[in-house]
């Protein structure tokens, strides 16, 4: 019966700092940065004092990378610094929370299309009542000099405070609102208050529920040009569907980084 030796433990395999550059196609200062922040396990030094790189770094460079891109550069950092600091159940805890924050946005979306979709079945009803109380009175004494018309008396109005206390924010986001084209309130005359019709006040509960879902301000102005037009949906479903396709994105990108430390944690820092 022949035996064979035992083999040795083949030996690590060394990297340079330009080794791992080139896989990640960033500068070798980067990856010093890393090192240093805590993104790659400690390398050792040479006694020249040069760093040398195994395979184990190759693994954190590739899981924080993957991490990156659903988890976002700070957040990934935080994670791997949390991991070689011996803390495994501290940095599954933030992955859990930025999975938590993701779901938050995702229903704060939902609710914002629900509560938009009202908006806009509310604002047809307003141009549908108005055509109608304008047809009715089309017909009416085709002859002699038209007079002229009054215009109807509009509903109570409110003022920067009241509406502010109805939706929760601070006068000042009604202000800054203001200032971006979104709302218009009535001036009063002499002593300049804001007054804010039933239409205004729709509009700044509007803008409200879509800061809430973290809609810019750029991208609102064109779903209210579009509620103000014909009360119709197209500017509201583009961008909600925009927003869901990046959220699903983004969601696909964190499950590939939520892998990749996987395999780093069971494999990677053997």
């Amino acid at each position: 019966m022949n035996e064979h030796p035992a083999r040795p433990p083949a030996a690590p395999t060394r990297l340079r700092p330009v080794d791992l550059a080139r896989l990640a196609g960033i500068s070798t200062q980067q990856i010093r940065n890393y090192e240093d922040a805590g993104v790659l396990p400690p390398a050792p030094r040479t006694m020249s004092g040069y760093r040398t790189f195994e395979d184990v770094h190759r693994r954190a460079l590739l899981a924080y990378r993957a991490l990156a891109k659903g988890y976002g550069p700070v957040a990934a950092t935080e994670i791997m610094r949390t991991v070689h600091a011996g803390d495994i159940p501290g940095a599954l805890a933030l992955v859990d929370a930025a999975h938590a924050a993701l779901h938050e946005e995702r229903l704060s979306l939902r609710a914002a299309g629900e509560a938009l979709e009202a908006l806009a079945r509310e604002a047809r009803a307003e141009k549908a009542k108005v055509e109608k109380a304008g047809s009715g009175s089309s017909g009416a004494g085709a002859s002699g000099p038209e007079k002229p018309r009054r215009s109807p008396r509009p509903g109570p109005d409110l003022r920067i405070g009241e509406v502010a206390d109805l939706l929760g924010v601070r006068t000042s986001a009604l202000r800054v609102w203001e200032s971006a084209g979104l709302l218009t309130p009535r001036r009063e005359r002499g002593t300049a208050y804001r007054h804010y019709s039933p239409a205004d006040v729709r509009d700044a509960r509007l803008v409200h529920t879509l800061r809430r879902s973290h809609y810019p301000l750029h991208q609102i102005r064109p779903v209210l040009k579009d509620l103000h037009r014909t009360g119709g949906s197209e500017a509201l479903h583009e961008s909600i569907a925009a927003r869901r396709a990046a959220l699903t994105e983004r969601t696909t990108a964190m499950l590939a980084g939520a892998g990749h430390l996987h395999a780093y944690l069971t494999h990677g820092q053997q």
